[in-house]
């Protein structure tokens, strides 16, 4: 099998640089190639997807990635022409390999109870999905820009587009992926005020049809944002578009205790997948050996269940993650009184001793 690995930009190197680690030992015999991709793509081919990454990415059985963004000629990423932007070269993959359904897992360790935002009793057993829509929404609706109207005033313009059968494949991933879990669906949109919101509903509302194990239930974006602060164990797998999903996959990072916990699958139609923690590239502390690995490793384990069908190799990953954490081992986000202080480097290292220990009984 062979494996493309795109490490990024910012922390991205850092983090990928221990799922390798973990990745080598899981799957000794894959083949794993190496290709730029943002600020890095553009820095080594002149653009933030080469052309050779993504050859690379459409051959590979699978895609590890790290974090992708940054600041080009020392302007702000947000005020360069779009296809300038290192983002984008992560949007252009997802849609070149059209992997439209972005599962993003927000799961409360135990031993990371003190470490959320909201109080024990009321994060205590949170495990839940966000199924983000990857393909549509302001993110790729045309037409799009900053235009000038006749009395010189500039209008920045984005549409909001979903096609039906856009809404469909969403839904059917939405329903199968609650079908193995708890048996319950939460759509998320805005249909009280957004005709495309509405044609979501309808559309979900018809495909749930087809699932009637699966409970369905509907929330406004609003709603939403403020149920999964109150009461986040209510949900199980929670489905939305491009931009809800990426506003409430964040606010969920925080529930955990830290983005640096998120990891993130994105899958389309087939097994080849493209895994990448949630969290950003975080310039600010690149190259310090203080960012949190779990996420990317974690990563590995989604990539193990979901890409190879390895589940029982998944599973021991993420046992090895939790077990460095019930033995206090803590990154900077997550550091709790009374634990053990490491950098990116050493908590690699110490899930990698737990896999091998584990692996020696």
């Amino acid at each position: 099998m062979t494996i493309a690995v795109m490490g990024g930009d910012g922390i991205g190197p850092e983090v990928t640089a221990q799922a390798v680690k973990v990745l080598r030992h899981m799957l000794p015999n894959a083949e794993l190639e190496w290709a730029p991709i943002g600020l890095a793509g553009i820095e080594a081919r002149g653009k933030p997807l080469p052309d050779e990454t993504l050859a690379l990415a459409k051959r590979a059985d699978a895609i590890l990635l790290g974090s992708v963004g940054g600041s080009v000629r020392g302007l702000d990423e947000a005020r360069l022409p779009r296809a300038e932007r290192p983002g984008t070269g992560l949007l252009d993959l997802r849609e070149a390999l059209v992997l439209f359904a972005n599962y993003r897992p927000a799961v409360l360790y135990p031993e990371l109870i003190g470490a959320s935002s909201l109080r024990p009793e009321v994060i205590e057993g949170l495990d839940l999905i966000i199924l983000r829509e990857l393909n549509g929404d302001a993110y790729f609706g045309e037409p799009r820009g900053i235009t000038t109207t006749p009395s010189n005033e500039r209008v920045g313009i984005n549409t909001i587009r979903y096609t039906e059968s856009e809404i469909e494949r969403i839904a059917h991933a939405a329903f199968r992926c609650a079908r193995g879990r708890r048996k319950k669906l939460c759509s998320v949109d805005k249909a009280n005020v957004l005709e495309v919101m509405q044609l979501w509903r309808e559309v979900v509302t018809r495909v749930g049809r087809d699932y009637p194990d699966v409970e369905l239930s509907h929330l406004f974006i609003d709603a939403a944002s403020m149920e999964l602060v109150r009461k986040p164990t209510q949900f199980d797998v929670i489905v939305t578009g491009n931009m809800f999903g990426d506003i409430l996959s964040d606010a969920a990072a925080m529930l955990t205790g830290s983005i640096g916990m998120l990891p993130s699958a994105s899958l389309g139609h087939d097994h080849r997948g493209l895994y990448e923690p949630v969290h950003g590239t975080a310039p600010d502390i690149a190259g310090k050996d203080i960012a949190n690995p779990l996420a990317a490793i974690l990563s590995v384990a989604m990539m193990l269940r979901h890409s190879f069908g390895l589940e029982d190799r998944a599973a021991q990953v993420e046992a090895a993650a939790r077990a460095v954490l019930a033995q206090g081992y803590r990154t900077a986000d997550i550091q709790q009184p009374g634990c053990r202080l490491v950098g990116t480097r050493e908590m690699g290292d110490a899930v990698l001793d737990a896999l091998r220990s584990a692996s020696s009984h």
